[in-house]
């Protein structure tokens, strides 16, 4: 499991961004895609909102991929 670790002065980050920084996906349209289809969890829940605030402590899982927010 990775941990991405939120910039200083940062509350949140958008679901789609993440998975383009953690290379999951090639593109945004992709991230999109994928989370439109019901692919990714977050906190263990299905989550098709591609703009969804990650917080501190949130857990992502897509496919074998999964990240911790920190």
């Amino acid at each position: 499991m990775e941990t991405f670790k939120l910039q200083e002065g940062e509350e949140y980050i958008e679901l789609n961004n993440l998975m383009k920084i953690l290379n999951w996906v090639a593109s945004g349209g992709e991230a999109k895609s994928q989370i439109d289809e019901g692919l990714v969890t977050v906190n263990g829940e299905v989550e098709t909102r591609r703009r969804k605030k990650l917080r501190s402590g949130d857990k992502v899982e897509y496919g074998s991929e999964a990240a911790v927010i920190a």
